[in-house]
């Protein structure tokens, strides 16, 4: 009898940036596996990007399979019918287990497996209710998460405050801590690029100061606090030879690129699209720029960490597990312009300061390399953990 599996998100981003690993360690156990989500979505990867990676899935024997799941927790229409396109498929299938991801999209696969008794985990990638969050994440997804955790025979957490909340309130029959979703350290380590050349692809200066943020360009990733810093710094006089590039799609992109034409930053910030290349850029930046207001965890800085550049970096949840101000680099309030600004300035100007702090970024990111997470990834789906 074949075994099967099912991997579920809203998006097929988070399927492609966050399970191929996970994919293939089912095929090594002897699965065959489907993936679930809504690949008409592409909000956070462009049509072409979408269609490469069922591309990339049907030549790994992998069916796509379209439910037209949505993001927000208020389309009561539209959640029906993709709980009823969810539960016609798992019928269907019979699936051995589901491995599902996203929250909304989560608790709809939940309830119908629940309803006919197949198995689940479920992989929090940093819960919207956290300290410091907004009164409104707390009473729609902490209610959303602690019901639908009683139907999650493993709860897979990726940092430590999710754990120790999900361990204390929670009713998943297994709670699982894992260091993120696995950052492949040694491409980053060993990566080497010509940077005068590379510059000059990027249109920049070998002499500029890059600063590099990598990330769906969206309200909680924030990318706006550094175009408002460096306008600040513009207004100054001060920002020097600072150039910042910002790789990434998302609904913010529109918005971004009239702040930078409003405020005259056309020669020192640069919107960069999707980008394939990430290894490369990190080589070739100075300092990289994580100003999420939420985070799970966060795999692009720990990527430059293991790039080894220093970080400017929020102080918020799950970016806590691998950063220390002083360490690490700066690690600032999300929420304000001025300590973006002094974060910068400091990164700019003190050449020791960054080159102490990317040196202990090397070190600490070998701790969430991917062949720790696989480990305990492998030891989940056979049901040892």
């Amino acid at each position: 009898m074949e075994k099967r599996v099912l991997i579920v998100a809203t998006v097929p981003s988070m399927i492609g940036q966050f399970n191929m690993n996970n994919i293939k360690i089912l095929h090594e156990i002897g699965y065959i596996v489907d993936v679930a989500g809504d690949f008409t979505d592409v909000s956070v990867w462009p049509a072409e990007r979408v269609q490469k990676f069922k591309n990339q899935m049907a030549e790994m024997n992998i069916e796509c399979i379209q439910l037209d799941f949505s993001r927000s927790p208020l389309k009561i229409g539209r959640h029906i019918a993709s709980y009823r396109e969810t539960l016609k498929l798992l019928k269907e299938r019979n699936y051995s287990f589901i491995h599902t991801h996203t929250p909304v999209a989560s608790a709809i696969v939940r309830q119908a497996a629940h309803k006919i008794g197949t198995k689940v985990i479920y992989t929090a990638h940093g819960f919207h209710f956290y300290d410091g969050a907004p009164l409104k994440n707390w009473l729609i997804f902490y209610s959303i998460e602690k019901w639908y955790s009683r139907y999650t025979d493993v709860l897979i957490t990726i940092n430590k405050e999710d754990y120790r909340r999900a361990k204390e309130k929670f009713k998943a029959k297994k709670v699982v801590y894992i260091p993120g979703v696995g950052v492949e350290t040694e491409k980053f380590a060993v990566c080497k690029v010509d940077r005068p050349t590379k510059r000059v692809e990027l249109g920049v200066k070998d002499s500029d100061f890059l600063l590099l943020s990598v990330g769906e360009l969206s309200e909680r990733k924030n990318q706006k606090i550094v175009i408002e810093a460096l306008h600040k710094m513009k207004e100054k006089g001060c920002i020097d030879n600072i150039v910042y590039l910002a790789v990434g799609k998302g609904d913010k992109e529109e918005e971004f690129r009239r702040l930078v034409k409003d405020y005259g930053l056309q020669d020192h910030i640069k919107l960069l699209g999707f980008r394939s290349d990430i290894d490369k850029l990190c080589e070739t930046v100075d300092c990289f720029v994580h100003p999420s207001i939420r985070e799970g965890l966060g795999i692009a800085p720990l990527e430059a960490m293991a790039a080894g550049l220093p970080l400017i970096s929020a102080a918020v949840n799950g970016i806590k597990d691998y950063t220390e101000d002083g360490v690490s680099g700066c690690c600032i309030d999300p929420t304000d312009v001025d300590v973006m600004v002094t974060a910068i300035k400091r990164m700019h100007d003190d050449v020791a300061f960054r080159t102490s702090c990317a040196s202990n970024n090397f070190k600490t990111a070998k701790t969430f390399d991917i062949r720790n997470t696989n480990e305990i990834m492998s030891e989940v789906y056979r049901g040892r953990v």
